[in-house]
């Protein structure tokens, strides 16, 4: 992937944090130090998109029985070891062999039940579901996680060749920034969606969006 839009930096620390709903910290953490759990620190400065991916996915992994990153960690690297797949979290591999692999060993670290394993792979699936990948089967475009209210859980986008690699309402290019700064000046919503050609519940997903970030 070298020379690759995806690794290259376009995102600070509380940007992307807030573009994926993780704590600032916990990215941070993720990311920094000399042997960052995801994503390798690229020239310049700032995160990656590919990154951003590896961050989505190990949100999930966050929720179940608040995994250890620690864990995390030694369990990417014994994948690695085994299967020779680095940066395991941008692959599909984690839905099949090195995925089995790697959940085998998260297991014997943190003990999971018979109901944790399950859910687990259920959040991973659902997770890898809204990574897009290309042709060498690599991520090109994802779908952040929306708050609850949302009806569409793919409304919002993230593609580095799309609004320098900014959320956008999915299948427009609009980016939901540029939304609400209109409604926050005071637009009104009938107006807005008909300046982009978009409908009322795609500006009320780039409101909700926006306000969870």
């Amino acid at each position: 992937m070298h020379g690759d839009i995806r690794d290259a930096p376009a995102y600070g620390i509380s940007e992307a944090a807030r573009f994926i709903r993780v704590p600032r910290a916990t990215l941070a953490y993720w990311t920094g130090g000399p042997n960052p759990l995801i994503g390798t620190p690229p020239s310049g400065g700032g995160l990656s998109f590919n990154t951003l991916v590896e961050a989505h996915v190990l949100r999930a992994l966050r929720k179940v029985h608040g995994a250890r990153m620690a864990n995390v960690r030694s369990a990417l690297l014994y994948a690695e070891k085994q299967l020779g797949i680095s940066r395991l979290l941008l692959h599909d591999e984690l839905l099949t062999n090195g995925g089995e692999l790697f959940l085998e060993h998260l297991d014997q670290l943190i003990n999971l039940s018979r109901s944790g394993q399950l859910a687990l792979r259920k959040l991973l699936e659902n997770c890898l579901d809204r990574v897009e990948r290309d042709e060498q089967r690599l991520p090109f475009r994802f779908f952040p996680v929306l708050p609850r209210e949302s009806a569409n859980e793919r409304a919002i986008s993230i593609n580095p060749r799309v609004s320098f690699g900014r959320p956008v309402l999915a299948g427009s290019g609009v980016s939901t920034r540029a939304v609400v700064d209109r409604i926050d000046a005071g637009e009104e919503m009938a107006e807005v969606a008909r300046d982009y050609d978009l409908t009322k519940i795609q500006i009320q997903d780039a409101v909700l969006y926006e306000a969870a970030a």
